[in-house]
């Protein structure tokens, strides 16, 4: 199903300098990458445009978010009654430099690291690439130009980007949803195409999930709160059959729905919007499924003493922290004949394992679906099923969960919205 969008095969690449805005937000722990699943992603496009010999490679990213990251540090050691040096917390956190390195290794060929995103170095740098050279910016959110609600001030940024290539490709699906200026001012500049990885998210999210699914449709949408989903949930109702809603929110559900739920994480000025989704629900003819049984402990700890409930009600002093056993049947059978499945959030507590058991489940039947187009929604569901070990079995897993749900959510991305049309 193809998209609206033009991408990297309706261009010639071939002696023109490209440049790529990627997805290299990637955990990084001492310097050390804990998950490589972005940088892999991104490999179909970088070696593609190589292979088509492009005149060079210049890659850009985000790495963190320097800014909130030292703010949060900062009002910790005010709290603690600590000094906060600055220097000391910024050094070496946020760096592209163990990015940079892992992507040479994986291409088998140097990439250069700039020092920054404009100044003499890097522009230097950039010219003197030789042919099918790459060069990788310093992190993007050095920049405050980068975030700017002001066009002015992310188009000093974006056009000193455009100044290092003839052609611009997003492939960074994971921050399409931010009009930042590496993401959507510098497409003004530059002819604009979306790359392999960009493509097959919307042809998943965009095309089979939002606007033809193949029915029988069954969403699974979990989490902690209502509030973060809710726009999720309405934009679902007209498209779905069946929404089945586990994790934190499920507990705020089920009390709009009059049942006790102890000490369990709700959202008490959502009790309306829950019953409100109830009502459309139901006026669409669509079924909501809500556990009827709740593995429940006193304390939110990992080994913490637990026991299943043998209703949808908690008692008094408890609290939920997975989907009971007659939940996990349930919900599997609502998943038996679905065609297209949309999976966004963890059943439960699944970080912690003694409580991943209705997650892992879920993740272990989307599996075992014949004949269905299955979408896991970015965020906790990728690691749930990265866990589970089936995340080859799934149709198509999203790198980025805060854009997966506006897309799905029916938003038009800025990142995508500045992409030239076919």
């Amino acid at each position: 199903m193809a998209i609206s969008k033009k991408t990297i095969r309706d261009i010639d690449v071939n002696g023109k300098r490209v440049l790529m805005r990627v997805d290299f937000n990637v955990p990084l722990k001492d310097g050390v990458i804990q998950d490589d699943t972005r940088i892999l992603a991104a490999l179909p496009s970088i070696k593609y445009v190589l292979e088509k010999g492009c005149q060079s490679l210049v890659l850009m990213s985000h790495v963190g978010d320097p800014k909130k990251d030292i703010k949060k540090a900062r009002e910790k050691a005010e709290k603690d009654g600590k000094p906060f040096d600055e220097k000391k917390f910024s050094d070496g956190k946020h760096k592209m430099a163990p990015i940079a390195a892992y992507l040479a290794k994986l291409l088998g060929k140097e990439v250069k690291l700039a020092p920054s995103c404009m100044g003499p170095e890097t522009e230097a740098m950039v010219k003197s690439l030789p042919q099918g050279g790459i060069c990788i910016l310093e992190n993007t959110r050095f920049h405050k130009e980068e975030t700017s609600k002001d066009e002015a001030e992310r188009e000093v940024l974006a056009k000193v980007l455009a100044s290092y290539g003839d052609v611009y490709v997003n492939d960074a699906f994971g921050t399409a949803h931010r009009a930042h200026a590496s993401t959507e001012t510098v497409a003004h500049y530059l002819p604009a195409v979306a790359g392999f990885l960009m493509e097959k998210e919307l042809e998943f999210l965009q095309e089979k999930i939002v606007k033809n699914p193949i029915k029988p449709f069954v969403a699974i949408i979990g989490g902690a709160k209502v509030s973060s989903k809710i726009a999720v949930l309405e934009s679902l109702l007209g498209k779905v059959d069946k929404i089945i809603i586990g994790g934190g929110m499920a507990y705020t559900f089920l009390k709009a729905k009059g049942f006790g739920v102890g000490k369990s994480l709700i959202e008490d000025d959502m009790l309306d919007t829950a019953r409100t989704v109830l009502a459309k629900a139901a006026e669409k003819k669509v079924e909501i499924l809500l556990p009827v049984d709740h593995i429940v402990t006193q304390e939110f700890a990992a080994e913490a003493a637990s026991k299943a409930t043998t209703s949808e009600a908690i008692e008094d002093g408890w609290m939920g922290m997975d989907i009971g056993p007659k939940s996990i049947e349930k919900f599997k059978a609502a998943l038996v004949g679905a065609k297209t499945v949309f999976w966004n959030g963890p059943m439960g507590v699944f970080e912690f394992a003694k409580f991943s058991e209705g997650t892992k489940v879920i993740a272990n039947t989307l599996a075992t679906l014949v004949g269905a187009t299955t979408v896991i929604g970015g965020g906790d569901s990728v690691s749930a099923v990265n866990k589970a070990g089936v995340a080859s079995k799934m149709s198509h897993i999203s790198t980025g969960g805060g854009a997966s749900l506006e897309l799905v959510e029916g938003k038009e991305l800025p990142g995508v919205k500045a992409l030239n049309n076919k």
